[in-house]
């Protein structure tokens, strides 16, 4: 079968299409026959090899973390899932989506929503359970109805589902993005929008009660004085890398720091679907490439004109 690989760390050009063994599913594990998957950041930072999460990264490597496919068969100790199922799944850092098959843990796939495509189905997993984690998690309380929420990075794939689930939670959301995306923001429900540029302006006003920095690209300590006295910022750097950040961790009162470890919950991927297919959640698919055009997918995915996601179809 046919694999999106990298033999070495670098930028899209190291991206190869490989013959590769068919896998077969372990005990735990359902086989998907893919038909979509998507490119989030993580993909392209473990391409990169950035950070020490590259130490844990066995070459060759298949990219893609997220799936959407079918169901072909399934391992002897699982009974949520049948041959023909329409599903979606989380892989997680050992990768393996941009493949014409798969295997996944059972406990990390759920059934994809109807009414969407495959490429949109695919571009939600991993973008959309941060988002979910990091505002029902990390912002807590904090996420109430007229909660003063501000989504930095409102146009990625993280902030896309940012904004929208935190409308959903009743929030009064404020999306911040780069000027030429800012109507894309604005389409996703934001009640308001600023350009990155005059981010200043968003703590000369009333304090928030959560900030969600979804690159992440802002520091607690310059946040922090900008919250409301029982605010949260939630980053989604899952290690704290400050003592500032520590601190806030740990506080026991006044403004707090949050970070977001996403988890491959199949319940999350079960919730997300639910919201897609009652037309509560937009899927923010922004372009489509084909497999065998994956170099060019990284090339226009780490570029500036994103907005949302960019997928790949198997």
């Amino acid at each position: 079968m046919r694999a999106a690989r990298f033999h070495s760390f670098g930028g899209p050009e190291v991206l190869q299409l490989d013959e590769v063994a068919w896998p077969h599913p372990a005990d735990d594990q359902v086989l998907i026959r893919v038909h979509a998957s998507s490119i989030n950041g993580t993909d392209l930072g473990l391409r990169r090899g950035e950070g020490p999460i590259r130490f844990s990264v066995r070459r060759p490597f298949t990219v893609g973390l997220d799936v959407a496919g079918e169901v072909v068969r399934v391992g002897r100790q699982v009974s949520a899932f049948e041959v023909g199922q329409r599903v979606y799944s989380l892989l997680g850092h050992s990768g393996g989506g941009a493949a014409e098959y798969v295997n996944a843990k059972a406990s990390r796939v759920a059934l994809a929503p109807n009414s969407v495509s495959w490429t949109e189905a695919a571009a939600v997993p991993l973008s959309g359970l941060t988002a979910l984690q990091a505002l029902r998690a990390g912002a807590g309380p904090n996420l109430r109805p007229g909660a003063r929420v501000l989504v930095h990075g409102a146009s990625g794939g993280i902030g896309a589902f940012g904004v929208q689930l935190a409308k959903h939670f009743g929030a009064v959301v404020t999306g911040v993005a780069r000027k030429e995306k800012l109507d894309f923001v604005r389409s996703l429900g934001a009640d308001a929008v600023l350009d990155t540029q005059d981010l200043a302006q968003a703590w000369q006003g009333e304090p928030w009660d959560v900030v969600f920095d979804t690159p992440p690209a802002l520091k607690f300590a310059a946040v922090k004085p900008h919250l409301g006295e029982a605010g949260v910022y939630v980053s989604t750097r899952p290690i704290p890398t400050s003592p500032s950040d520590i601190g806030g961790m740990l506080a026991r009162s006044g403004p707090r720091f949050a970070s977001v470890m996403t988890k491959e919950r199949s319940q999350d991927l079960t919730y997300l679907a639910r919201l897609i297919d009652d037309g509560v959640l937009r899927v923010p698919l922004d372009r489509t490439f084909l497999l065998s055009e994956i170099v060019a997918a990284h090339q226009y995915a780490e570029g500036p004109t994103v907005r949302g996601k960019v997928a790949v179809t198997i």
